[in-house]
């Protein structure tokens, strides 16, 4: 297997950076550019025959002023978290808006409803600029198409983020008010979840299930639009519900309480060596001359050596490499813990005591049934890794 990395996928287009945070472009934004043209272009000629293909340039304006939209929300967003210290890593424009990823930070309830609100708030803010450009002059026709479509545009955000559900920003109110009440950040997430789907719910009925009930025909656009609305909101919620869920089982994510028992072993050591052991079923580990974790003695294959070749055959023989640093303190536990594996390409890891003497040996499998609550199949070492 080779050593050197794969290339990460490239996302998008990088934009720059402001105020120190990096911009991408997504490529699946043109999906949405191309979508708006296509179905705004044919609605503004029809309005204004006198614009002629100029229609289908106004109509990419618009998409153009939504995509501004979108990063003053985000920014918003980002420059909010910075005041109180939280580190963004970057910010997304993409087919269904744009999201802000942020580094590893400690919320707290309060903190989070206000950088949350701070994108529709900014919004509103755009929404209001537009209203006085439009109230206070005369503009051209095509200026001041866009200008209403934009002032209409950052209405709407600000408003529909507000709805208190996530994945949308105001669903920061009700995690946070069920945080605040319980203790629980992850009890927290699963409701604003639960309240997304509702969301979605609401806006199916009202937007499509009551006008066929009435006996009106819903706009194909619109009612495209209103479906993969309401799809992407039915997706981030789940996935949220998902997030709340497994957050909440961190705690029993603890080195000690998932690892097996293990001893360590000197690399150098012979396959006699480990019989001396009288390990019992208890794993073996092989380190190196510095003590370090290497690889973890296979049972089949230490078992597969005849006796009269025990004290010629090496420990390493019988054994299959661990990945280089997969080994962790026994009080590693939750989060840290996990980022720190998630690292690693290996299955296995180590577990040492503050002396550096192995103790247990943690496997992936063990800390994936603990965060999803399932029995996970493991998998067979290959052939290839033995040493």
């Amino acid at each position: 297997m080779s050593d050197t990395p794969a290339p990460a996928r490239k996302e998008g287009i990088r934009l720059g950076r402001i105020a120190g945070i990096p911009v991408i472009l997504a490529y699946s934004w043109f999906v949405i550019a191309a979508f708006t043209v296509i179905v705004y272009g044919p609605v503004l000629l029809q309005r204004n025959p006198a614009l002629g293909t100029t229609a289908y340039y106004v109509a990419f304006a618009y998409a153009l002023l939504l995509l501004i939209s979108v990063l003053v929300h985000e920014l918003a967003h980002a420059l909010t978290a910075k005041i109180y210290g939280w580190p963004t890593q970057k910010i997304v424009l993409n087919l269904w808006g744009g999201h802000t990823q942020f580094e590893n930070f400690t919320a707290s309830p309060g903190r989070s409803v206000i950088v949350a609100l701070a994108g529709p708030a900014a919004n509103l803010v755009l929404a209001g600029g537009a209203w006085l450009v439009l109230s206070g002059s005369s503009l051209g026709v095509v200026a001041d198409t866009l200008t209403n479509i934009f002032m209409w545009a950052n209405f709407v955000i600000g408003i529909f983020n507000v709805l208190p559900g996530l994945p949308l920003d105001g669903g920061r109110i009700v995690e946070s008010a069920v945080w605040k009440a319980t203790g629980s950040q992850a009890r927290g997430t699963v409701a604003a979840g639960w309240a997304g789907r509702l969301i979605v719910v609401a806006l199916g009925l009202w937007f499509i299930v009551m006008p066929l009930l009435s006996g009106d025909t819903p706009d194909f656009s619109f009612l495209m639009i209103t479906v993969l609305v309401g799809g992407f909101l039915w997706m981030g919620a789940s996935a949220a519900i998902q997030q709340g869920t497994l957050r909440g089982r961190l705690h029993l994510v603890s080195a000690t309480a998932l690892a097996t028992p293990a001893v360590g072993i000197p690399a150098t050591a012979t396959v006699a060596d480990i019989r001396r052991l009288s390990t019992d079923g208890t794993a073996v580990v092989t380190c190196g001359p510095e003590g370090r974790p290497e690889g973890v003695v296979d049972p089949a294959a230490l078992a597969a050596v005849p006796e009269s070749a025990a004290e010629s055959t090496p420990a390493t023989a019988v054994s299959y490499a661990l990945v280089p640093g997969a080994y962790v303190p026994e009080w590693s536990q939750g989060q840290e813990l996990i980022q720190y594996l998630s690292q690693l390409e290996g299955r296995e890891y180590a577990v040492v005591d503050h002396h550096g003497v192995v103790t247990g040996l943690l496997s992936q499998n063990a800390i994936v049934s603990a965060i999803t609550g399932k029995a996970v199949r493991s998998k067979k070492h290959p052939q290839n890794q033995s040493r």
